[in-house]
């Protein structure tokens, strides 16, 4: 088990536990999801005091880092600042501010990922098509959700953008989750999987001006299938 790193005792204790935690957290020391030791076992594992620990935790619960859930212990809410401040945001923002944004970044992305893309890369998102034309055949859409989810990641990173890869990432589900609580008709899910593979074919192609267009059009249908598409009764 990956140790947490024990801080200096230097002037501010509580702010070195901070940064110790934090890196911690960012590294994969405690995922995503999981519950954080107990309190107990901090203390004795890092050598501080209990007023230090707690002075830590609710630096790193007011950072968005960890989520304290009463009577069940302290969980890992997020692994970075960034990541919170993002998907708080986005989450609380109108829904079309949120696809115009998307329209940003994917219509970006895709342009560099026909320039930059690698031949890996380009067969990743032929596999992806084929998974999410297997999972729209399926009456559940929550799967062809997530394999929709999983291209337009996979287009993102053949741009080879780090920086536009790791805020892509930060927002996740924030972009492109409510797609996967509507029910798609026929007609619109074909136009979708023919919007996708118009994508991965000028992706092929190296023509950054069909990628561009492609990923708009997406965004767009998608825009268009939401407000007028029924939600389900568990839909937002």
């Amino acid at each position: 088990m990956k140790r947490i790193n024990t801080p200096r005792r230097t002037a501010s204790l509580s702010a070195q536990l901070v940064d110790s935690l934090r890196s911690h957290i960012e590294t994969g020391g405690w995922p995503v999801g999981t519950r954080i030791p107990p309190e107990q076992a901090l203390i004795e594992e890092l050598g501080v005091g209990r007023s230090t620990l707690r002075e830590a935790l609710g630096a790193l619960v007011h950072l968005g880092l960890l989520e304290a859930r009463v009577g069940d212990g302290t969980y890992v809410r997020s692994s970075s600042e960034l990541q919170s401040v993002l998907v708080r945001r986005a989450n609380s923002a109108q829904r079309e501010n949120v696809l115009e944004l998307r329209t940003v970044l994917e219509e970006y992305a895709s342009g560099a990922a026909a320039l930059r893309r690698d031949d890996d890369q380009l067969h990743q998102l032929r596999e992806l098509l084929a998974d999410a034309d297997a999972a729209a055949a399926g009456e559940d859409m929550s799967p062809a959700g997530s394999v929709d989810a999983l291209f337009h990641r996979a287009v993102v990173r053949a741009s080879k953008n780090d920086l536009l890869v790791e805020v892509y990432d930060y927002l996740g589900t924030a972009l492109t989750s409510p797609s996967g609580g509507l029910t798609w008709d026929a007609a619109v899910a074909d136009e979708h999987a023919d919007l996708h593979k118009r994508l991965v074919d000028a992706i092929e192609d190296r023509d950054e001006h069909g990628a561009r267009d492609a990923a708009a059009a997406i965004v767009r249908l998608t825009g268009t299938h939401e407000a007028q598409a029924p939600r389900s009764e568990g839909g937002q």
